[in-house]
């Protein structure tokens, strides 16, 4: 495959190289009728600017690397997607590495992207480890955590209020009457996790409920998960009269394994998800769940990355996100 090199559109457009680089990469001091030109003639002849050319000369490639936990939940779909459109308005490209919420895949995506030369990292962690995290850190590598927080480490981050979100789900279901309500958790090593629960336990404590240990239940987070756990927790015969789930899809699992029990959502179960993922007002019943800014975590992150590319920060900065 032959390329279009920078030289053969200055040729055709009778400028020299310097300046048909100039009227390309849209620099100042440069006749407009000249930057239309080579413009033109660029189009005209399939020109695509020669990335490692130019990471050699400004010593960055305009990319971001993302790593995201598990590409297969919608939630992370529109995060992406708020990613994509802030990464695009300043003119960086997104390189997406999914890990499958293996701490080993994690690892591996953050050294492929590395080996690529990204400038910077956006990553949704699977923090069963921190090594990798600590490395960057030491390594002076700009990255972002996205979702999720470190208590113990000082990094950049960009999460929900998840506290809130968990107490705000619990009190749902309370003021629908709900007493015995069972927390379909994730691991509690991961940050949203931990604060979902200090959300359901603090609702509790404020209605004055007791709090019984035996309706939480902590694991994975998929929908597979959710069925799982809620027809465990049903073939026990626990008494419980509602469900908030870790996420929504969890929440598909539980209510799927509510139904085949033969009960009815909410008349016999109450069930809460969270994420408000599209989906969500597309099945039967609608699932009520907590609403995060998707789109906005992701263009947040975006922003803070570039700022630290940038070198416009050198304080570490944490940025919660409010949740309904």
């Amino acid at each position: 495959m032959k390329y279009i090199t920078l030289r053969m559109v200055a040729e055709k457009a009778g400028v020299s190289v310097n300046t048909a680089s100039r009227a390309i990469n849209n620099k100042p001091d440069i006749n407009i009728e000249t930057k239309k030109l080579v413009l033109k003639i660029a189009k005209e002849l399939g020109y695509i600017r020669n990335a490692a050319a130019v990471a050699l000369r400004t010593n960055k490639t305009g990319t971001v690397g993302v790593v995201i936990e598990d590409n297969r939940n919608p939630f992370y779909a529109e995060v992406l997607n708020g990613m994509e459109v802030a990464a695009r308005e300043k003119n960086y490209h997104i390189i997406l590495a999914n890990t499958q919420i293996d701490y080993k895949k994690e690892e591996e995506a953050i050294n492929l992207l590395l080996a690529k030369r990204v400038d910077g990292l956006l990553i949704t962690p699977v923090q069963g480890r921190d090594d990798d995290i600590k490395k960057l850190i030491d390594a002076n590598i700009p990255f972002v955590i996205v979702g999720r927080d470190f208590e113990n480490i000082e990094l950049d981050a960009v999460y929900n209020d998840e506290v809130k979100g968990g107490f705000l789900a619990t009190e749902y279901l309370i003021k629908k009457g709900h007493k015995r309500i069972a927390l379909i958790d994730g691991f509690l090593y991961k940050s949203p996790a931990k604060g979902r629960l200090e959300g359901y336990k603090k609702a509790l404590n404020k209605y004055r409920i007791s709090l019984d240990e035996s309706l939480i239940s902590v694991g994975d987070i998929s929908m597979e998960d959710g069925y799982k756990r809620t027809k465990q927790m049903l073939e026990k015969n626990l008494d419980f009269t509602a469900i908030f789930a870790y996420n929504d899809m969890m929440a598909f699992g539980a209510m799927q394994a509510i139904k085949e029990k033969g009960l009815r959502i909410p008349e016999d179960i109450g069930l809460v998800g969270y994420d408000d993922i599209p989906f969500s007002s597309l099945i039967s019943p609608p699932l009520t769940t907590i609403r995060l800014r998707k789109q906005e975590l992701g263009s947040k992150s975006v922003m803070l990355l570039l700022s630290r590319i940038n070198g416009k920060h050198k304080k570490v900065i944490k940025r919660m996100l409010d949740v309904e």
